[in-house]
C-alpha cells in the first residue's frame, strides 16, 4: 500500500507539475463527485424507507383496528347463534358466504395477485417476474383481507399488512420517479414494515426479508439499513396508535433444563413431517379450487362459507385467524382427545380456506396449530417426564416457532417471531433446537418451502 501510494504521488506530480498536499489531491476529481452523489443517493434511500415506514405503519394499524371491530362483530353473532331464534342461527350463515363470496370476487376481477398471502408475489417482483401493480393491490387487498378474515375463514393479517406495505415501498417508488436500482430496496423495506406493524415485531419484519427472501432481496449494506429504519418506523406507528403489549400475552418462562432439550429435538422432527403435509395439502387444494369454473366455484365457495359457520356455531375456536385459539389452548384446560381434534379441524380448515384464493396470510394460522400441537406435545411429555418439564406452555412456544421453520423453512424467522409475539426471550436456546431441526429434516423430506413453490406455481400458470 504505502509503495502505490508512492507511485501515485510520483505520476500526479509529473502530470500536474505541482506538490501533492494532502490524500485528496491523489484522488481524480470526478471519483471525489461519484462518491458524493452515491452518499446523496443512499441517504435518499433512508428517508424514504423512513416515509415508506410510516404508511406501513398506519395502514397496518388501520387494518388490525378496523378487522378487531368486525371480528367483534362476529364473534357476537356466533355466541348469540341460536339464543334469540332462528334469525340468529342464519346470520353467521349469511355472514360467513358473503364475506368469502365477495372476496374472492374482487380478487379475480380486479387483482388476482392479490390472493392467498401474496408473499409469493413480492418475492417475484423482487425478482423482476412479478409487476406489482400497487393502484390495485392496495385496495383489493385491503378490504378483500377484511372480509375474508371477517367471515370466519382461518387466515391471518400479516399476510394483507406485508403486501400492502411492499405495494406502498412501489408506490413511493413510483410517486418520486426513484431509480429502478431502488425498488428492490423500497419493495422490501415495506414488506419488512408490514410484518412488524402486524404482530408489533420489528426484529421479525427485518429477518423475515433477509432469510425469507434471500436471493430475491438485494443485500447490501444501505438496502439493509433502508428494511430496519422500515421496520422500526412502522412497529413505532402502530405501537403508538394501538399498544405495545406482546400480541400473544401469556407467561413469561424461565429456561428449561438442560436435560429436557432433548424434547425439543423430538418436537421438531414431529413439526417437520406435519411441515411437509402441510405444504403439500395447500398446493393440492389450491390447484383444485383454481382449476373450478365459475359456477362451480360459485356453489363451491357457498358450501365453504357454510362448513365454517356451521363449525363456529358449534365450536367457535376451530375458526378465524387462532388467536383465541391460542389463547384458549394456553389455560390448560382442554383433555389431549381435544387438542387432537383442534389440531386436525384447525389444520384441514386453514388449508381449505387459502385454497379459495380468498385473500389473507398463512402465519397466523399456522402458529395456532403450532401452539395446538406444542401444547399436546407438552402435556404428553409432562405426563411421563414431570421431573424434566416445568410448563407443557414452554413447548407451545417451541411449535410455535417450529411449524414456521418446517413450512416457510426460515428457522429464524421463526425464533425470533415466536419470541417478540410472546416477549419469552429466555427460550431462544430450545426454540433454536426445535426450529434447525423442523427445517433440517422437512428438507431431507424433500419438502421445498411454502412461498418458493407457490412463485413456482404462479409463474407457471
Amino acid at each position: 500500500m504505502i509503495f502505490a501510494a508512492l507511485f501515485l504521488s510520483m505520476k500526479f506530480f509529473r502530470m500536474n507539475k505541482k506538490p501533492v498536499n494532502s490524500i485528496k489531491d491523489l484522488i481524480p476529481a470526478d471519483l471525489t463527485i461519484r462518491f458524493r452523489n452515491a452518499d446523496v443517493k443512499n441517504f435518499k434511500l433512508i428517508f424514504f424507507a423512513i416515509i415508506v415506514g410510516l404508511l406501513a405503519g398506519f395502514a397496518g394499524s388501520a387494518f388490525r383496528l378496523i378487522l378487531s371491530y368486525i371480528e367483534g362483530f362476529s364473534n357476537n353473532l356466533y355466541e348469540n347463534a341460536g339464543n334469540s331464534g332462528w334469525l340468529s342461527g342464519i346470520l353467521p350463515v349469511v355472514v360467513s358466504i358473503a364475506g368469502i363470496g365477495i372476496a374472492v370476487w374482487l380478487v379475480r376481477s380486479f387483482a388476482a395477485e392479490a390472493s392467498g398471502s401474496g408473499v409469493q408475489e413480492i418475492e417475484g417482483a423482487l425478482d423482476e417476474l412479478r409487476v406489482l401493480r400497487w393502484k390495485k393491490v392496495i385496495p383489493v387487498k385491503f378490504i378483500g383481507s377484511l372480509l375474508s378474515l371477517g367471515s370466519g375463514l382461518l387466515l391471518g393479517r400479516e399476510g394483507p399488512t406485508i403486501q400492502i406495505g411492499a405495494s406502498l415501498g412501489k408506490m413511493i417508488k413510483d410517486i418520486f420517479k426513484k431509480a429502478d436500482l431502488e425498488s428492490n430496496s423500497l419493495i422490501s423495506a415495506g414488506a419488512a414494515a408490514g410484518l412488524a406493524s402486524a404482530f408489533n415485531a420489528p426484529f421479525s419484519g427485518i429477518i423475515f426479508v433477509v432469510e425469507e427472501m434471500y436471493g430475491h432481496f438485494k443485500y447490501t449494506f444501505f438496502s439493509v439499513a433502508a428494511i430496519m429504519v422500515a421496520s422500526a418506523t412502522a412497529d413505532y406507528v402502530s405501537r403508538m396508535l394501538i399498544g405495545a403489549s406482546p400480541v400473544i400475552k401469556m407467561i413469561v418462562f424461565p429456561n428449561p433444563p438442560l436435560n429436557s432439550f432433548w424434547m425439543f429435538i423430538v418436537l421438531g422432527v414431529l413439526l417437520s413431517f406435519i411441515g411437509l403435509i402441510f405444504n403439500r395439502l395447500l398446493i393440492k387444494v389450491s390447484d383444485f379450487f383454481s382449476g373450478m369454473k365459475k359456477p362451480v366455484l360459485v356453489v363451491t365457495l357457498v358450501g365453504v362459507g357454510l362448513i365454517i359457520a356451521v363449525i363456529g356455531i358449534l365450536n367457535p375456536l376451530m375458526i378465524g385467524g387462532g388467536y383465541n385459539t391460542i389463547r384458549a389452548v394456553l389455560d390448560e384446560s382442554h383433555t389431549i382427545q381435544f387438542l387432537l381434534m383442534l389440531f386436525a379441524g384447525r389444520m384441514l380448515l386453514t388449508v381449505l380456506s387459502y385454497g379459495t384464493g380468498a385473500p389473507g396470510g398463512i402465519f397466523a394460522p399456522l402458529i395456532a396449530i403450532g401452539v395446538v400441537i406444542g401444547m399436546l406435545f407438552g402435556s404428553i411429555m409432562q405426563h411421563y417426564f414431570p421431573e424434566f418439564v416445568i410448563h407443557p406452555g414452554i413447548f407451545a412456544v417451541a411449535g410455535m416457532a417450529g411449524i414456521f421453520a418446517s413450512t416457510v423453512r426460515a428457522p429464524l424467522t421463526g425464533v425470533i417471531l415466536a419470541v417478540e409475539m410472546t416477549s419469552n426471550f429466555e427460550l431462544i436456546l430450545p426454540l433454536i433446537f426445535t426450529t434447525l431441526t423442523a427445517s433440517l429434516v422437512t428438507t431431507q423430506l424433500g419438502n421445498q418451502p411454502i412461498y418458493t413453490t407457490l412463485l413456482k406455481r404462479t409463474l407457471k400458470r
